[in-house]
Parts: structure tokens; sequence; C-alpha cells
């Protein structure tokens, strides 16, 4: 990396704002979830001098729009992430929650369209087939389909207090340029913005309560073409100070 691109980012870590976020809400089904991605968010970094998920993690703060409508606004405009939400839509395919045990052959063709994403080669945890998916009890699971019911993106969402993170997102190498990845996320979030409207939470109030942020994963290392996925859907990166509440 370049002295110039060095200063670069020195100036922009420098500019981003704060967050202090917790990790609450956990049940015995659950803690040991937790504990495990607390640990990795603040273990440190190969770096020594951060911690892993500390700098320009990239977050949505569902408070600053006032409703679902508000933040659509936000990401529209030509070739936006909006844009290409439409054109999804516009072409057929469909948001669903699922289960991924419902879709085993589905999922290995997604993780299989592709030998490389973002530059880089997928690894061996994506090339083989997996029989039978866990469903963890602070995880739900959504995809986009096809008019024919093949699902065609997928996306792992977790709970874990003040709040969401996207995990294990993916879609489907040939119809990517149909925006499915687009659909896939604004519909989510459009699920999100509701059920934080109305506090209902899946019916499960106690995991949904005291969500604040969307999180996905973090901006500093991430090819350019996904930095402009991820800001295209309104995601901004943080300072983020992770906090273990008992």
């Amino acid at each position: 990396m370049s002295l110039t691109k060095i200063v670069s980012q020195v100036i922009e870590i420098l500019k981003i704002p704060r967050a202090r976020i917790s990790f609450k809400n956990y049940d015995q089904n659950t803690k040991d979830n937790y504990i495990k991605v607390y640990n990795y968010f603040t273990k440190r970094h190969r770096l020594k001098i951060v911690r892993n998920k500390t700098i320009g993690v990239m977050l949505i703060d569902i408070n600053a729009f006032s409703a679902f409508e508000e933040y659509y606004k936000s990401i529209n405009g030509k070739n936006s992430a909006a844009y290409y939400h439409r054109k999804a839509i516009n072409r057929g395919y469909k948001f669903i929650q699922i289960d991924r045990n419902d879709y085993v052959d589905d999922i290995y063709e997604i993780n299989t369209s592709a030998e490389y994403r973002q530059d880089k080669k997928m690894t061996n945890s994506y090339l083989q087939k997996i029989d039978k998916f866990e469903n963890l009890s602070n995880y739900k699971y959504f995809g986009v389909i096809n008019q024919n019911g093949k699902l065609l993106s997928y996306i792992c969402l977790g709970f874990y207090g003040e709040f969401l993170i996207y995990d294990q997102l993916l879609g489907h190498n040939n119809f990517l340029n149909d925006g499915i990845m687009y659909l896939m996320v604004i519909e989510l979030n459009r699920l999100i913005f509701n059920e934080h409207q109305k506090l209902t939470n899946f019916n499960e109030y106690k995991m949904w309560k005291d969500v604040r942020y969307i999180m996905y994963d973090t901006f500093f290392g991430a090819s350019d073409g996904l930095k402009m996925f991820k800001k295209k859907l309104g995601f901004a990166p943080y300072k983020v100070q992770w906090i273990w509440e008992k």
C-alpha cells in the first residue's frame, strides 16, 4: 500500500463517528454463541494495535431514520441500491424467510457458482456441500427466489442485543446483475425497520427490543466493489466499543 493511501485511510479513520454497542439479552441457548462472537470482535487484530472488529465497522443506525421510507429515499437515485432493488422486483424475484435445509442443493449451487468473489478465491468451507444446516436460536434466515421457487441468494441474520449482524450473504453469480443482492438486503432492512417500529420482532420481543444497529462487517480490508455495495445500501463506518452486558 502506498504512503498516500495509508495517510488517506488514517484521515478517514479519524473522521468516522463512534458507537458503544452492547451484547445483551442472551439466554442459556444463545450465550455460548454470544461469547464466541464477542471474543472474536474484541481479540487483538493481526496489526496488534487495534482489536478485530472495532475500526470501520459498517453500520446502519436505525434510529437515524423515522421509518423505512426515509431510509429508502436515502439510497435512491441513478444506478443506486434502490434502482437495482426495483430491477429485481420487475424481473420477478421474491424475498422470503427460509429454512436453509429446504434449499441444500440451491445453496451449494450458489456457493460454487463463482471460483472467485471480491478478488478472493472461495474458501473450502463454501465449496463443500453441507447436507444439514444447524439453525442457531438467535438467527433468522432469508433469501431470494425466482418465479420457479429456486433459491438464488441467501443471508443469515444474527441477533446480539443492541445490534443485528449480516452473516454469510451470498448470491448466485449468474444472476447478480439482476439486482438480487440489493433486493435481499433492502427487503430485509424493510422488515427490520418495520419490526423495530412495531417491537414485535418475529414474536420474540426479548431478542428484538434493544436493537439499534444493523452491522455488515467492516469497511477497511474489503474490496472496492464490496465497499461500494455497502455504501450504496446506506452502511457507514464507525469506531465501535463492544460492551458485554450481564
